[in-house]
């Protein structure tokens, strides 16, 4: 199932373990990704992190960790899996059984972007735990869509 919700917008929540939002911002696709990469600012312009401190130093890149505090989640180390500089980046975060992966990815449109933002649950909890967190999980990924359209916009 897929659900427009608005021009440009695409929602796929069909598998709870997967869930995708893919849509348009008015922004380069490298000040959408400057603004993705800055994880430790991220709380100043999404309601879903209440903290993001980098454990180490640098530029985001692969092996790259941070501490990520959200409402209602416990803290968690998410580490840089994958890197396409200007182009994409994943991260993902460990708990016993449960295995999240959120990915990033920025498709340059001319003077714009189209965004796909995703979250997966593996392991052998992940589809429990995708399935008791489902509405929150489908929630986030809205608001930081959302958020990060305007945000880049600004």
């Amino acid at each position: 199932m897929t659900l427009a919700t608005e021009a440009g917008t695409e929602k796929h929540f069909v598998n709870p373990a997967l869930l995708t939002i893919i849509f348009d911002i008015e922004a380069s696709s490298d000040r959408v990704f400057t603004v993705l990469c800055n994880v430790e600012r991220w709380p100043e312009w999404t309601s879903t992190m209440s903290s993001v401190r980098r454990i180490d130093d640098g530029p985001l890149s692969v092996g790259s960790r941070a501490q990520v505090r959200q409402p209602g989640l416990r803290p968690a180390i998410w580490q840089v899996t994958e890197m396409e500089p200007g182009r994409s980046f994943s991260w993902a975060t460990r708990s016993p059984g449960v295995h999240v992966t959120g990915r990033h990815l920025i498709e340059k449109r001319g003077a714009s972007s189209r965004v796909t933002l995703s979250i997966e649950f593996a392991g052998l909890l992940g589809p429990v735990v995708s399935r008791l967190f489902r509405k929150m999980n489908e929630r986030y990924l809205t608001t930081e869509a959302e958020s990060l359209k305007t945000r880049s916009e600004s």
